[in-house]
C-alpha cells in the first residue's frame, strides 16, 4: 500500500532531485506538489517542478502555484546559489507548462481531507504556504500524519547569515506559525546535508555515468551551485539538503540519530533572522515540538539516490 506524500518545494536544482526521489519511488504517492517562492520567484518554481514530473513520466501528479512572497517580508531568492532558472542555468526548456488550478495552501487542505490521518507533508523550501493553510484551517494539524521540514540547522552553524538556514531565513514568521501550530514536525537541517549529503567530484561522476535522462539531468543543473559551494561554503563538491530530507520521509532508518527538542525561530533580529533556535540543554523548561534529525546514513542516501534515478 502506498503512502500518500504532500510535497512543498521552491523547485531549484537541489528540490529537483528530490523530487525524482519521490516521484519515481513505488511505496510513495505524490498526491500534489506546492509551490512556494523561495531558492527562485514562484513562476521558475512551478516551470521547474512541471518539468521534472514531466521528465520522470508523472505530469499526472497536480502540481499548484502557491506564495508568491513571504508573509510580512520581502522575497530575496536563491538564484545566486541555484542559477537565475534555479536550474543551474544550463539551458533546460522550463516554459510553457500549466500547473494545476488552485492554491498550494488550498490543495494541501484537501489533500488532508482525502488522506486524513495519513497524509505525509514534506516541505523542501520556506513554510509560507503551510502557514496559510494553518490560518485558513487549523484543524489541518489533526489529519497530518507528519511533517518532514527541510530546514533549520542543529548546530546553528547558518548558509544564510552565520546562524540561519536560507528556508528559514526566507519567511522566518511562517516558521514562527508553524513552530506554534502543534504539526507533528520533523526537521533535517542542513547540518545534515553539509555532513552527509556532499556529492564529490567522484560521487557526481558516477551518478550522471547511469545514462539515464534522469541521472544526467541530476547531475548537471548543479552547475551554478557546485561554484556556490566551492567559494562560499567551502564544501568539496555540491550537497544535496532537499533530497536527503526526502529520502528520510520515506525512510526514517536515514537518521542514525534524533532529538526531540523545543524549536523557536528568530523573526526580528538582522543578525540571526531565521534562526531556529534549538533548546539542546532544556534552559526553556518548554515541552518539545519537533523531532530533530542530528545523524544520517550516508551510504544509505546514496543508496536511494541511485535507485531513483537509474
Amino acid at each position: 500500500m502506498t503512502r500518500p506524500f504532500f510535497i512543498d518545494t521552491d523547485t531549484a536544482s537541489d528540490d529537483a532531485v528530490a523530487l525524482v526521489i519521490a516521484l519515481r519511488h513505488p511505496d510513495i504517492d505524490v498526491v500534489s506538489i506546492g509551490i512556494v517562492a523561495g531558492n527562485v520567484p514562484l513562476e521558475h518554481g512551478v516551470q521547474n517542478a512541471l518539468y521534472v514530473a514531466e521528465l520522470c513520466d508523472r505530469s499526472d501528479v497536480p502540481i499548484h502555484a502557491g506564495a508568491a512572497v513571504p508573509l510580512r517580508l520581502p522575497l530575496s531568492t536563491g538564484q545566486y546559489v541555484h542559477g537565475q532558472d534555479g536550474m543551474g542555468d544550463i539551458g533546460l526548456p522550463l516554459t510553457g507548462r500549466l500547473p494545476a488550478p488552485g492554491h498550494a495552501a488550498d490543495a494541501l487542505i484537501a489533500a488532508s481531507h482525502a488522506h486524513a490521518g495519513t497524509l505525509e507533508v514534506v516541505t523542501l523550501g520556506p513554510l509560507t504556504n503551510i502557514a496559510i493553510a494553518l490560518e485558513k484551517d487549523p484543524s489541518l494539524v489533526g489529519r497530518v500524519a507528519r511533517v518532514v521540514v527541510m530546514g533549520a540547522v542543529a548546530d546553528h552553524i547558518g548558509n544564510q547569515n552565520p546562524v540561519a538556514e536560507f528556508n528559514m531565513w526566507v519567511d522566518p514568521h511562517a516558521v514562527d506559525v508553524v513552530l506554534r501550530s502543534g504539526l507533528p514536525l520533523e526537521f533535517v537541517g542542513w547540518d545534515i546535508s553539509r555532513t552527509y549529503a556532499v556529492m564529490e567530484p567522484t560521487d557526481a561522476a558516477a551518478l550522471r555515468a547511469v545514462g539515464t535522462p534522469v541521472a544526467e539531468m541530476c547531475v548537471d543543473i548543479q552547475k551554478t551551485l557546485i561554484e556556490f559551494c566551492h567559494h562560499h561554503t567551502k564544501l568539496s563538491g555540491f550537497d544535496l539538503p532537499d533530497p536527503i530530507a526526502m529520502a528520510y520521509a520515506i525512510n526514517p532508518a536515514i537518521a542514525t540519530q534524533t532529538r526531540h527538542l523545543h524549536c523557536e525561530v528568530e523573526t526580528e533580529s538582522p543578525l540571526t533572522r531565521g534562526m531556529v533556535v534549538m533548546d539542546l540543554l532544556g534552559f526553556t523548561g518548554k515541552e518539545p515540538n519537533a523531532l530533530v534529525v542530528t545523524a544520517a546514513d550516508r551510504d544509505l542516501f546514496l543508496k536511494m539516490l541511485f535507485e531513483a534515478v537509474r
